[in-house]
Order: structure tokens, then C-alpha cells, then sequence
């Protein structure tokens, strides 16, 4: 059972909504609600069924990561870094983009996933909400402009999402191997996979989303999920 006070004590500004508070933590709201349920942060549920955060406990996460937080960039992970990671993934396995697609759209795709791995790195490096906020939106125009050209050149949503979960894999193998180079401990560790896999989530769901949108209108239907 979610650990949630009943009768929470304070001001309004005491508490703190769901998106926002996620957004201070830089974490999935998802996290945050099992944080809830297991008591590391207090929360109550409003009449409307709706949580609210503790400032006080998301001031003192927040504060308790500031003295071991360090840049990716000095751990090692910097987009020239990450991007001869990918070079070697893709020689030993198989590559993104199957040959099938277009040279042009295969070209324009690795152009935007360099360009995406910066954005990453910079996103999971911002300590300020109001960053993190430009990069997300910076990535998730990214994946948008990704997933018009996989629709224009006739890939199927399987394809689509088989196409993005490779290209993913290299940034977590190499944020993993980091982790055990620079010997992270498990707190630090948790939390930069809990903000990438997060983000990665969400730029998943715009791509899907994206993409069929696009094939609908392509076909002059409206858009559904059944």
C-alpha cells in the first residue's frame, strides 16, 4: 500500500504536483510514485485521486545529490565518445537502418542521431528543470522529424520500434560501462539510468506516435489505436 499522508500539514506551497515534482527530481513520474509507495518521499492523494509531493523531501533529494554530482562529460561520456561507441556497435552487429531504406534517409538518420546524443548527454547533465525542459524538447523534435521519414519511406511501426531499440543500446552499454570505470556508486548509478530510460521512454511513445500519425494522414484516415 502506497505510504501517503492523510492529512497533510502546510501550506499549498508545501506540496508539490506530480509533473513538477518529477521534473524537479528529473526522474519518470513512474519513479516517483514508487518512491511514494515505499516512503522516501512523503505524498498524500487529494479528493480527485491526484498525488502531491513533499518539498521538503524532493529539497532534500535534491540536495543530497549535489555534492557527488559530476558532468558525463568529465566521466568520460562525451558525444565524440559515444559516437565511436555507436560506429563500433554498428560494425559488430547489425546496423539501424536496414539497407533497404533510401541512402538519403539512412544518411539524414545518422545526422539526427548524432545530433540526439549530444542532446542526451547535455539532458541528463542539466541540474535545471527549465534545461532539462529545452533538451527533451529539442530530442523529441528530433525523434519527430526521425519518424516522418521512416513513414515516408514505408516502414512498418515493428520495424519503426525495432529500428529505435538498437539505436538506444549503445548509449546504455556505455553509460553502464562508465558506471564501472569510474566505480559510481549503486544511488548515483540508479538515478542516471531511472532520467535516461525515462527520457527514452517518452521519445519511444513520440516516435510511435509520430509515425502512425503520419501514415494516417498519408492514407486520409483518422488516427486510432484499435
Amino acid at each position: 500500500m502506497p505510504r501517503e499522508a492523510v492529512s497533510p500539514v502546510g501550506a499549498p506551497t508545501d506540496w508539490v504536483s506530480l509533473g513538477p515534482a518529477s521534473q524537479l527530481l528529473g526522474v519518470d513520474p513512474d519513479t516517483l510514485r514508487r518512491w511514494a509507495d515505499t516512503g522516501r518521499v512523503r505524498a498524500f492523494a487529494t479528493p480527485g485521486g491526484h498525488r502531491r509531493f513533499s518539498r521538503a523531501d524532493l529539497d532534500r533529494i535534491v540536495a543530497g545529490r549535489r555534492p557527488a554530482n559530476r558532468r558525463l562529460a568529465a566521466l568520460g561520456a562525451t558525444p565524440a565518445r559515444l559516437n565511436r561507441a555507436y560506429a563500433r556497435a554498428y560494425r559488430d552487429g547489425a546496423p539501424v537502418a536496414p539497407d533497404r531504406l533510401p541512402a538519403s534517409t539512412r544518411e539524414a538518420l545518422r545526422a539526427d542521431g548524432r545530433r540526439l546524443v549530444a542532446v542526451l548527454l547535455a539532458y541528463l547533465d542539466a541540474t535545471r528543470p527549465t534545461d532539462r525542459e529545452r533538451w527533451e524538447g529539442e530530442a523529441l523534435e528530433l525523434i519527430g522529424s526521425a519518424a516522418l521519414r521512416l513513414a515516408e519511406a514505408d516502414a512498418e511501426v515493428p520495424e519503426v520500434v525495432a529500428i529505435y531499440l538498437r539505436a538506444r543500446q549503445p548509449l546504455l552499454s556505455e553509460l553502464a560501462a562508465i558506471g564501472r570505470r569510474r566505480a559510481l556508486d549503486t544511488g548515483q548509478l540508479v538515478a542516471l539510468f531511472e532520467r535516461a530510460l525515462g527520457l527514452l521512454d517518452r521519445l519511444l511513445l513520440h516516435l510511435v506516435e509520430t509515425h502512425r500519425a503520419a501514415i494516417a494522414a498519408r492514407e486520409g484516415r483518422s488516427l486510432s489505436w484499435t
